[in-house]
């Protein structure tokens, strides 16, 4: 066991919640998707467990030991990405992975190295000497990274890594971890603002909703749980959500969201409900319907009733 959150509890401004009895937890060589909505409690629960918050009930454990914030051989052990590209700008890519490396007691051979393993790993071994600014959003990204991987941690976490950054880079970053899990053994926890990106590397799910876990389990299995169910997207000049509220309110709908003009309704299993729907739509413009296996999304959306997209990650 890497990481144990057991029934942890935090408290923001008195009585406002921003962990409900939250439960985690990781182990050796895995990959744990994080997903939550706006305000969920994700970053919270990252900070509570490298030590950055104090939280005010349950267990926090990492390696066995309790965090507490004030465990220097704990911190030696993680590697935290953060959202925030947290680079030094007018320092080169090398002064930069230096820096960090001294931070966690690197020197002389040894980090040396290192510097030059990490570059080569995040593709930017042949840009070490330019400074970030020269860099794109993509690059600027895949150095953040690296800087949390210079001293080699046995768990990586990683908040909203692939935030403002254009497709390659974004695929660059998923292969990247994809290959690091494989062939280090590391433990990573990573969230993002994008369902497909943890479906596609996350070995275990975990949702997150106003600050306690609803659901987890590998991607399949929490796609089980939908089996046999009807998901339908039909999509419309202009969506309303007062028509959300009316299609909510068939017989047999277990959720419908609004997402770009597109109704995404979900129905149990061997209900027949196309006609009723459409009829409620009778007064739209109907451009486009169509059906589909679930996915991690229509069981975030079901569970939630939320689109991970709408406004800022939390």
């Amino acid at each position: 066991m890497i990481v144990k959150m057991k029934d942890v509890i935090k408290r923001y401004q008195g009585n406002t919640l921003a962990l409900d009895y939250f439960d985690l937890e990781v182990h050796a060589g895995e990959v744990v998707g994080l997903l939550g909505p706006n305000g969920a409690g994700k970053t919270t629960a990252i900070k509570a467990l490298v030590g950055l918050h104090e939280v005010d009930g349950g267990i926090v454990e990492v390696f066995g030991q309790a965090q507490n914030g004030k465990n220097r051989d704990l911190r030696q052990r993680i590697g935290l990405v953060t959202q925030e590209i947290t680079v030094y700008e007018e320092l080169s890519a090398y002064e930069n992975l230096r820096f960090f490396g001294r931070l966690y007691g690197l020197k002389g051979e040894a980090l040396e190295q290192r510097i030059q393993e990490v570059g080569q790993r995040i593709g930017l071994a042949d840009r070490l000497h330019d400074i970030p600014k020269k860099y794109s959003g993509g690059m600027k990204r895949r150095l953040n990274i690296g800087c949390a991987l210079l001293h080699e941690p046995e768990l990586i976490i990683m908040d909203e890594p692939t935030v403002g950054i254009d497709p390659q880079s974004r695929h660059y970053i998923l292969s990247f971890v994809k290959d690091l899990a494989k062939k280090t053994n590391v433990s990573i926890i990573y969230t993002s603002h994008y369902i497909e990106e943890v479906e596609a590397i996350a070995d275990r799910v975990y949702i997150v909703d106003q600050g306690h876990i609803i659901a987890h389990g590998t991607t399949k299995s929490l796609i089980e749980q939908m089996k046999g169910d009807a998901t339908m997207h039909i999509t419309v000049k202009q969506g309303s959500p007062a028509t959300v509220t009316k299609l909510k309110a068939l017989p047999d709908v277990k959720e419908v969201t609004l997402q770009d003009d597109t109704y995404h309704v979900i129905a149990h299993a061997g209900a027949v409900i196309l006609d009723k729907v459409l009829a409620q739509l009778s007064q739209e413009t109907i451009v486009h319907v169509a059906s589909e296996q679930p996915t991690l999304e229509d069981v975030f959306l079901m569970l939630t009733g939320k689109s991970l997209r709408d406004g800022e990650v939390a």
